[in-house]
């Protein structure tokens, strides 16, 4: 249960002035020290309230399953911290028998839900969705930076903001965006290509085959992939260039890189959330509270930008752009101040989240290699080469199973953002479970889209052919042969889920295509074949901490 902050100041405030009343020769410091007093009194109380007794005698959910061990006081929160987010609930799912709801405790035996079984996930996401929102912690802390767009946005105002934006992410016109992605692939793999022959005689001493020694070359892909998908987001939803690609100095790029890097300021100031108002928090006269305001104005003041070119344009009847921002201008919904919002919204989750993906599916394919090489022959004989002027459609890449069953195991396997969180905003019900007001909800696709009972025994394997139909008739392999339609949990789902799902999957596959069809990847970091060995902070994104580093080394003949 939260601490009450204000009741237990109320109330001491309201004590002191009362004994002070009774006592007319009580001084200021004596008042002090009363309030003070009372106040230690009540927190002692509340802490042993909270801490003890009613996780343990009083919640109606001591009776679900929990991971044994942990603290007497702090419940599972050194494993929480000390693994990479997302990873101690996946083993929860797998070694705890339950019902769709496990629960855990935090930091002062704070309770979470864990939701795993997909009548649970139906509750949630779905029938009883605006019955949950995001707490208040974590929309201040990420409001920051994203702004106070629909991702965060709560109850009816989400609703309407939803609405209003959903025909800028309407299949129709997602398809007609797939020559953009393809256009910004092409010219990511070209500038690549050109690094790699610059540097061609540098750290490719250490590849073995010296016939690849002038066509390979090191390449931190985490880097790469947010320099092409900032120049995607501005392109295909913003109407302009930044420029990324060819610049790897662009001052937006720096600044998203900056702000998104995760630091040990910014991860004790989302701890001190849990127990001080976020106000105070924000005042702090540190280091990350300085560059997240900067970042913050440096990012209002391009969106600002762009939303007066858009203007301008409306105004002359110029408007032909079907790009997120101009259908939200078209709208007419949307106050200056909350497009600014939007846009903020969408350039950084826009972007972050498929470099991370990028990321991640570079690394399977090079652990991988014979799934790197099929795939790579079917996008040659699929696709132009990167040298051709030839669009590619919507329809191109629907007709590339492997390359879209690869895509899919990918963002199951590692999804982008691997834990999100929910608190109850009324008393309520998942799975026939008493819920009450308060309570943390725990999403985590990085447990669920794991889970043995609803993936099978391989849930654990990377295996892009169970997204590959077995024959005709094979409607299973649509869902990856899960038996629930909530076992795969990257997107969400119901009126929360994601709102860019089909640009963010159509982006991804052609800029994987591009990508493969042009190098061929390996790692650099042997010792990273095994996953444990790769640092990963939780952030908005779950990225390795030090980058992703692998060979990449020109295929010819295409």
């Amino acid at each position: 249960m939260p601490f009450p902050w204000l009741t237990v100041s109320a109330v001491s405030l309201t004590a002191s002035y009362f004994i002070a009343t009774r006592q007319p020769a009580l001084n200021t410091s004596q008042f002090f020290g009363t309030f003070a007093a009372t106040w230690l009194l009540q927190s002692f109380f509340v802490g042993v309230w909270n801490i003890f007794l009613y996780p343990n005698f009083f919640s109606p959910l001591r009776h679900l399953p929990e991971p044994k061990g942990g603290s007497w006081i702090n419940g599972q929160f050194k494993a929480i911290r000390e693994r990479p987010t997302g990873i101690p609930m996946r083993e929860w799912v797998t070694t705890i028998p339950n019902d769709g709801l496990i629960r855990y405790r935090f930091l002062f035996n704070a309770e979470r839900l864990l939701v795993t079984g997909p009548k649970a996930l139906a509750d949630l996401l779905v029938n009883h969705s605006y019955d949950f929102a995001k707490p208040s912690n974590v929309r201040f802390g990420l409001s920051r930076i994203l702004g106070v767009g629909i991702l965060l946005a709560e109850g009816e105002e989400h609703k309407f903001q939803r609405r209003n934006l959903l025909p800028a992410f309407a299949f129709r016109h997602v398809k007609e965006l797939y020559p953009v992605f393809w256009q910004k692939g092409r010219e990511c793999v070209q500038a690549i290509t050109d690094s790699i022959i610059a540097d061609a005689q540098g750290e490719t001493a250490a590849v073995q085959d010296p016939e690849k020694a002038t066509k390979t070359g090191v390449i931190d892909v985490s880097v790469w992939g947010s320099r092409v998908t900032l120049d995607i987001i501005g392109t295909a939803g913003l109407g302009r260039n930044f420029g990324a690609i060819q610049n790897p100095e662009n001052e937006l790029n720096q600044t998203y890189r900056s702000v998104f890097k995760v630091s040990k300021q910014g991860q004790i100031l989302s701890l001190l959330a849990l127990f001080v108002p976020d106000k105070i928090l924000s005042w702090l006269p540190i280091e990350r509270n300085a560059s997240v305001y900067a970042a913050a104005s440096k990012i209002r003041s391009v969106c600002l930008d762009l939303i007066w070119e858009k203007k301008e344009k409306l105004a002359r009847n110029e408007l032909k752009e079907r790009d997120i921002l101009s259908v939200a201008l078209e709208s007419g919904g949307f106050t200056e101040e909350n497009l600014v919002d939007q846009l903020m919204t969408f350039l950084a989750a826009g972007h972050e989240t498929t470099a991370t993906a990028m990321t991640w599916g570079v690394y399977l394919l090079a652990k991988n290699p014979e799934i790197q090489k099929r795939l790579r022959a079917e996008v040659r004989e699929r696709l132009p080469p990167i040298a051709s002027e030839r669009e590619v459609t919507s329809l191109d890449i629907d007709r590339m199973p492997y390359l879209n069953a690869v895509c899919s195991e990918i963002l199951r396997y590692y999804s982008p953002v691997p834990f999100t969180v929910r608190q109850a905003v009324r008393d309520t019900v998942l799975a026939g479970q008493r819920v009450p007001k308060g309570t943390m909800i725990a999403i985590s696709p990085w447990a669920t889209n794991f889970d043995p009972s609803m993936w099978g025994p391989d849930a654990h394997e990377f295996n892009p052919e169970r997204w590959m139909p077995k024959g005709p008739d094979d409607k299973r392999a649509a869902s990856g042969g899960a038996t629930s339609n909530y076992a795969f949990m990257t997107f969400l789902h119901g009126p929360r889920s994601c709102i860019g799902l089909s640009f963010a999957k159509a982006e991804f596959a052609c800029l994987l295509a591009s990508w493969v069809g042009r190098f061929e990847f390996a790692l650099k970091n042997k010792e990273e074949e095994d996953e444990r060995n790769i640092e990963i902070r939780g952030g908005i994104t779950a990225r390795p901490v030090k980058g992703m580093q692998v060979y990449a080394t020109i295929v010819d003949g295409w």
